[in-house]
């Protein structure tokens, strides 16, 4: 008799079985049934295959497939004994199966990391109760359990599924793109969106766009003009941070909501810094003798996404003490870090970057990280705290290390004050790791080396890699994200010459003459060493 499907999906939340008694027993009821043993160790997924078959049944059944051998598909079982089963499984694929024994552990931990099961533990488990925490004037915070159950409302158990499922895909943004005829969901992942569902019908869209006003306290009669607001997600003990942003387009409004997870970030941030960025060595030193500098100014520089605010987060995790007062002021705080004062911006009420920093002045602190450099007055005040004993750590929009001394010109800022003040400037870009479980040697075109700017000769008998998609990265062929930069140090010799106001080709020249690495030099070494791709880097670094 299968197990319930609550109660698997339980045991899925309490823990898997230990791997060793797993093994030893499907190989036991492997030899007992005369069936193959398959202990999934080199299993990839087929996501196409995935989709075919109900989730449900691969639940109840307890199975996963692992290929298609023409009419015949593959499956590992956990218990091929129940016959009634196995014609069940035949009947819901549609082909012909041949079974395998399977550790019953490692077929329910595939099953859970497949993104479409997530929808039916969703409904299916207690621990997957979304509760909207709603932020009053006063800080407080009062609760609203929206629990998942099918008394639901449809739109409503869509909307929380949308949501639950990008966060189980690690996707950063959520967007809701109208179109003529349809509804489109995408996730952004890794920096790239991909679709997330099959498409919606238009006619459902109003009720999809007002369920996530409702959520931010939004104005849900108000649709021509854009709309700002937040709410947060109580998901299996933690809170998350949701950001949304609506605007109305030729079709309907539109919507991208912004997941900030703190709470399963911090873990991460107890342990960040800068070795698991992906920079490398020199750079690592330089930044690490940089930050432990008494005073100054460190500029992190970079477009929107790049990474720029994790950098800060991680050079502050490595000089974080309990002799210095470190104090951020950022828009929004976007992880809590312990042991820092963070204040988060708040136009509406008057609190810029420029007041805030102001105040932050008058608290005696050691280091300061201003989230961002936008105007005149917080960069004039930033420059004058680093000049007056404080290390200050800010980011500005540029898109290599020369470009921003034109930003700090152009906000009137004295060159001479702001030459002195600065200690470094660090440009990054992110590319997509590939993916270490299907990552293969990959064929590189002709056609591709030189839109990369590369010699065909000079690269002879260079393997590059490629990830041909699997389970793990959901058919992507990449898993996670690395950083590569270009690191400015402003030595005797840069700091005279940008005086001088020298041409900025020359200005690279001399950083180059001095050790500096740039960005496009950065991003080929992550290639040749089989971390990423050339279509990846091409993507945010120029040919030189």
């Amino acid at each position: 008799m299968p197990e319930d499907i609550n109660v698997l999906a339980q045991r899925y939340l309490r823990g898997l079985p230990k791997d060793e008694e797993d093994r030893k027993r499907a190989v036991e009821l492997a030899e007992r049934s005369g069936l193959p043993f398959d202990d999934l160790s080199e299993f990839r997924g087929d996501p196409e295959l995935f989709r075919q078959i109900p989730v449900e049944v691969m639940i109840r059944y307890q199975f996963v497939p692992v290929e298609r051998q023409g009419d015949v598909v593959v499956v590992v079982m956990a218990d091929p004994s129940n016959v009634l089963a196995v014609d069940e499984v035949e009947l819901a694929i549609g082909a012909p199966v041949e079974v395998r024994v399977g550790p019953a552990g490692k077929i329910a931990e595939i099953l859970e990391k497949s993104e479409s099961t997530q929808r039916v533990l969703d409904e299916a488990t207690e621990d997957f109760k979304i509760q909207l925490v709603q932020e009053r004037e006063n800080g407080e915070e009062a609760l609203t359990i929206e629990s998942i159950t099918a008394d639901t409302s449809p739109m409503i158990k869509l909307v929380d599924t949308v949501v639950f499922n990008a966060i189980q895909r690690r996707a950063s943004d959520v967007h809701v793109e109208t179109r003529e005829n349809e509804v489109i969901v995408k996730y952004r992942v890794d920096g790239v969106l991909y679709q997330a569902m099959e498409p919606i019908d238009k006619r459902y869209h109003s009720t999809i766009i007002s369920r996530i006003k409702v959520m931010s306290e939004l104005d849900i009669a108000e649709k021509r003009i854009p709309q700002d607001g937040r709410f947060k997600l109580r998901l299996k003990g933690r809170t998350i941070d949701f950001r949304v942003s609506i605007m109305p387009t030729v079709h309907g409004e539109d919507c991208v909501i912004r997941i900030l997870d703190k709470e399963s970030a911090n873990k991460e941030f107890r342990t960040l810094n800068l070795d698991v960025l992906g920079f490398d060595e020199e750079t690592k030193r330089k930044l690490r003798k940089f930050i432990r500098e008494p005073y100054g100014m460190v500029l992190v520089t970079g477009p929107t996404g790049s990474g720029k605010t994790t950098t800060l987060y991680a050079c502050l995790s490595e000089i974080v003490s309990v002799e210095d007062k470190i104090i951020t002021i950022e828009d929004p705080v976007e992880y809590q870090l312990p042991g820092i004062t963070q204040i988060p911006v708040n136009e509406k009420k008057g609190l810029t970057f420029a007041r805030g920093l102001r105040s932050i002045l008058r608290h005696d602190p050691d280091k300061i990280m201003v989230g961002e450099i936008r105007d005149e007055e917080t960069a004039q005040i930033a420059v004058q705290s680093a000049l007056t004993g404080h290390l200050v750590f800010t980011t500005v929009h540029a898109n290599n290390v020369v470009d921003v001394l034109g930003r700090f010109l152009n906000m009137n800022v004295d060159l001479y004050n702001f030459v002195s003040a600065l200690n470094c400037v660090l440009a990054q870009r992110l590319v997509r790791r590939i993916c270490p479980h299907c990552r293969r040697a990959a064929s590189t075109s002709a056609q591709l080396l030189e839109e990369s700017g590369l010699i065909a000769d000079a690269v002879r008998g260079t393997t590059f890699y490629e990830g041909v998609g699997c389970i793990e990265c959901n058919g992507t062929g990449f898993l996670g994200r690395s950083a590569i930069s270009e690191l400015l140090d402003l030595s005797d010799n840069i700091r005279a010459l940008i005086l001088e106001k020298r041409p900025a080709a020359e200005i690279k020249r001399a950083a180059k003459a001095e050790g500096m690495i740039f960005l496009r030099e950065s991003a080929l070494e992550r290639v040749f060493a089989g971390v990423t791709t050339l279509k990846e880097i091409n993507k945010v670094t120029f040919v030189e």
